[in-house]
């Protein structure tokens, strides 16, 4: 997987269109300028745990002693099923908050921007090509970048496509990541395949 890939699966994987409505939903009662020292405060809150996972994921795995494949395997159906719920949401609020409550890491950072699925792929990423970790973190920054702006223009993306516009633009892009999920879930077959067979 090159740089740009990796930033488009991890921009997908984000999905700041979709959380578009939360975000909004979350901060509907603070009053404006305040809103936007929280956004910034949050987003860079879920940068720095996304640089950490993405340098000290693989020392985890090392220590859990968990094979390449495995985590190829498994990251492809994590993203499957992340996928699978991008097509078809369920209803529900996810901030959890309180009318009023200022969020403070949860739920903006983690685990809307710095969700599972995304540390998971990072995670991935590193295990896959440990001696590419200045490519992943360019594919990291710039998908975080991208998915900032968004964000930061909230109204403006929300005003230009609507309701159904940002449903639909959710499901377009589950359906990109069901794709990267199955490419990447065949990739780990492959090579556990390949590998054991290599064994023999």
């Amino acid at each position: 997987m090159d740089t740009w890939s990796a930033a488009i699966m991890l921009f997908l994987i984000m999905d700041p269109l979709g959380n578009l409505p939360v975000f909004m939903s979350v901060l509907k009662s603070i009053e404006p300028k305040r809103r936007q020292f929280i956004l910034i405060r949050e987003l860079l809150f879920a940068l720095v745990i996304l640089f950490l996972f993405l340098f000290s994921g693989q020392s985890v795995l090392n220590f859990l002693n968990v094979e390449q494949e495995t985590v190829s395997i498994a990251g492809g159906i994590i993203l499957f099923l992340i996928a699978l719920k991008m097509i078809f949401p369920s209803s529900g609020n996810p901030s959890g908050l309180a009318v009023g409550e200022e969020p403070f890491l949860v739920p903006l950072a983690i685990p809307m921007i710095a969700g599972p699925s995304t540390l998971a792929a990072l995670i991935l990423l590193a295990n896959q090509s440990p001696d590419r970790m200045t490519d992943w973190s360019i594919a990291l920054a710039a998908s975080w970048s991208i998915s900032a702006v968004i964000l930061m223009f909230s109204n403006i993306f929300h005003k230009i496509l609507g309701e159904r516009g940002l449903v639909a633009m959710e499901r377009l892009m589950g359906m990109i990541l069901v794709m990267i999920a199955i490419q990447m879930l065949l990739d780990g077959v492959t090579k556990y395949f390949t590998h054991a067979a290599g064994a023999l």
